[in-house]
């Protein structure tokens, strides 16, 4: 029997969080933030890129890391052992981050700043596709372990967002991965996504993601400037 119920219930959901997203993105606008998403499966590098780019990024603009994590804080400590700012949001039973939880982080008297606010949601490639947090950027992470079929199998997230980073390309020589496969889906649903080919352990393809990051940046805060 088909439950009209749950179908009201969850859209009921999507639309609150749409508001809460809306708010988010206000007051990231008013704290001068620029903000981007990162979204992948559990353990296609989510971390260990974060911390790359943070790096980098922080020579000539100042960064802060939302953390995601259902428990723990290993990933933030990670980040905060290695001098970046990083705040933790433990959503619990809850397979994502939501607008919700974002804006608690947002109110609270410690909260992220900066002019580039970069969030880790949880590893999962479904629940986060439908819960914006009022980012400026999503980005979707696919490691080369986990195959070339994932834009097929889960085409929400990938339809979704700004760029998809192809990572752990260090490792393509012992895994049955077609980059060009891959491209081909990605492409079929998303047109206008970026797509980078990345190893964060070789530094291979990162200057293009952190030139394309920069660029995205750089316009962005010309036009609130203009604004």
């Amino acid at each position: 029997m088909h439950d009209s119920s749950n179908e009201h219930t969850l859209a009921r959901v999507l639309e609150d969080n749409d508001h809460l997203a809306e708010e988010n993105r206000l007051h990231f606008l008013e704290m001068g933030a620029y903000v981007v998403n990162f979204m992948s499966a559990p353990g296609a590098g989510k971390t260990t890129l974060i911390l790359k780019l943070a790096q980098s990024l922080s020579r000539r603009m100042s960064v802060s890391v939302i953390e995601g994590d259902m428990v723990g804080e290993l990933d933030a400590k990670r980040l905060r052992d290695a001098g970046i700012s990083a705040f933790q949001i433990s959503t619990g039973r809850s397979c994502h981050l939501d607008a919700a939880m974002i804006a608690r982080l947002l109110h609270t008297e410690h909260h992220p700043a900066g002019r580039l606010i970069i969030i880790e949601n949880v590893g999962n490639l479904v629940c986060p596709a439908e819960f914006p947090l009022g980012e400026n950027l999503r980005v979707v992470l696919l490691s080369v372990t986990e195959g070339d079929d994932k834009p097929i199998k889960y085409p929400v997230i990938f339809r979704n967002c700004d760029a998809v980073v192809l990572t752990k390309t260090d490792l393509l020589d012992y895994v049955d991965f077609s980059f060009e496969n891959t491209r081909k889906a990605i492409s079929a649903l998303n047109p206008e996504a970026q797509i980078f080919q990345v190893s964060a352990k070789s530094g291979e393809g990162l200057d293009d993601l952190l030139n394309w990051l920069n660029a995205r940046y750089s316009a962005n805060h010309a036009v609130t400037t203009a604004v």
